[in-house]
């Protein structure tokens, strides 16, 4: 069985419905109106491009079949016919921005093969942007090209954010792609949306800066986005981030920077409402996917956490952590889902991180990691309260061990759920679960979840946090949790204790 989860004008998107994590059981050949593909697809979720507008179709695999009609077009813009060169070297800009802002309501913006160089482009509502096979849109290299963008507005009376880092309201060069207050927008196609920032000097100085680099594609207060099967690569810091958005789907993209790009994380919804990020394949320089919710001053100013996530049948790769939460998170995180996902060679798996001072708004709750593959993967599980991120970072306040007191800056981290995971080639240790001694993580449940390490492990920090040791082919470190659940843990190749708990409450082993 497989089901429908997006459809554009020229492109749909589908999913097995099986356990299996990111791959299918068996490679298979996907047949549309009878003809079959070129080759056989191996993972979960599939797509289809090129097709008709207001068209109908019937795709089948092996027995099962079902049938979906692609939208209808008010009209499409090939940038080319406007003057676009597409050879890499001349300003593609104005043809651009120009079919963008021309485009009626319902309309498809078309690149077809080429490498249009652009200066910062905006997208509008309700208009679709398509990237041929072969067509990229490729960043200006020259920083002055990216207009400085004030972190603060006056609108209606009332402070409006446009622009932020890292959790806080700041000043920023304009992202390479953007979108302020827009709505209904899609961005499909198979081709590439390249900051060329590896060709620029956005990598050679990220710190320090008064003014701070540009994301790739950066939403800011927008509703009902879809990005589908599009590549994003080559970012100046972060690549896609969606902030204070809402109904968001994310589907089979690829996001893709070496992992020596600084700050280059793949995709960071920040504090934003209903995310889907379904098939995508990440590879970055940082974390793959953070989920965020501002800084203290956000958190408590607008109150808006990360909520209703679901990421599913992802593959994250060669990132820091390949799915975190934090450590901007002063908004609250709640009701994430996270399953069928494959994580390979990340220095950290599933990835928590907060600390004193990110306020008592700071509500991690109900969030679920289920049926997950590590492989190679250093640590896999860790919960951080003690992050020593942020100027104050290193100071007592925010690694002292003593119950300090429960006040107006203290997070709240809730229940969570670790099942279904099989995690192969660890190195430092299975897991690292560390809460406040004011504030205790309230319940951790690890359940049908093993741990095997490499022969050759090679020691390191399970955490970033003060005064903690190396570890190497250790098992679980448990301590200041409330309710400790392990039912059905294995471990292989663990050296010392399997499981190592200090200031638990109740726990119960099975």
């Amino acid at each position: 069985m497989f089901k429908v989860l997006f459809v554009s004008a020229t492109s749909a998107c589908f999913e097995l419905s099986n356990r299996n994590p990111y791959y299918a059981p068996e490679p298979y050949y996907v047949y549309l109106n009878g003809n079959r593909s070129k080759w056989r697809r191996r993972t979960n979720v599939f797509s289809l491009f090129n097709l008709r507008p207001n068209t109908e179709y019937t795709v089948q695999i092996g027995e099962d079949s079902l049938k979906f009609k692609t939208l209808e077009d008010t009209a499409v813009i090939d940038v080319k016919s406007l003057g676009a060169k597409a050879d890499g070297v001349s300003d593609d800009t104005e043809f651009v921005q120009g079919a963008i802002d021309s485009c009626p309501k319902g309309g498809r913006v078309v690149l077809t093969k080429g490498e249009y160089l652009v200066r910062p482009i905006v997208l509008k509502s309700d208009i679709t942007l398509e990237l041929k096979r072969g067509a990229t849109l490729l960043g200006d290299i020259h920083e002055e090209n990216y207009p400085r963008v004030p972190a603060r507005t006056t609108l209606n009376g009332k402070e409006e954010i446009l622009a932020s880092w890292e959790g806080e309201p700041y000043d920023c060069h304009q992202s390479f792609v953007s979108a302020y207050r827009q709505k209904n927008i899609k961005v499909v196609g198979e081709g590439t949306i390249n900051g060329n920032a590896d060709h620029s000097t956005w990598w050679a100085t990220p710190k320090g800066r008064k003014v701070a680099r540009p994301r790739l594609v950066f939403l800011n207060k927008c509703k009902n986005v879809v990005f589908h099967g599009v590549t994003c690569c080559n970012s100046a810091s972060w690549n896609l981030h969606p902030f204070f958005s809402e109904n968001l789907g994310f589907y089979d993209i690829k996001i893709q920077n070496p992992y020596t790009g600084p700050n280059t994380d793949g995709l960071d919804p920040e504090s934003c409402n209903k995310v889907d990020i379904v098939g995508c394949k990440f590879s970055v320089g940082d974390d793959c996917c953070a989920i965020k919710a501002g800084k203290l001053y956000m958190g408590k100013t607008y109150k808006t956490p990360a909520n209703n996530h679901t990421l599913r049948n992802n593959l994250f790769e060669n990132g820091h952590g390949a799915i975190v939460l934090g450590s901007e998170m002063s908004g609250g995180v709640k009701n994430l889902s996270v399953s069928q996902c494959v994580f390979s060679h990340t220095d950290r798996g599933l990835r928590i991180k907060t600390r004193r001072g990110r306020g008592k708004d700071g509500v991690i709750d109900g969030v679920s990691f289920e049926n997950i593959k590590m492989d190679n993967v250093i640590t896999p599980l860790v919960i951080n309260m003690y992050y020593f991120c942020d100027p104050d970072g290193h100071t007592e306040f925010v690694w002292s061990r003593k119950a300090l007191p429960v006040d107006e800056g203290t997070p709240y981290l809730g229940k969570f759920l670790f099942k279904d995971i099989e995690c192969v080639d660890c190195e430092c240790m299975a897991g690292y679960f560390d809460g406040l001694v004011e504030q205790p993580i309230k319940e951790v449940r690890i359940e049908n979840v093993s741990f095997s390490f490499k022969e050759d492990a090679k020691p390191n920090i399970p955490a970033m946090l003060e005064n903690v040791r190396e570890y190497c082919k250790e098992g679980l470190y448990v301590d200041n949790v409330e309710n400790l659940v392990l039912k059905n843990v294995t471990f292989t190749g663990v050296k010392g204790e399997k499981i190592i708990k200090k200031n638990c409450g109740n726990v119960v082993e099975e």
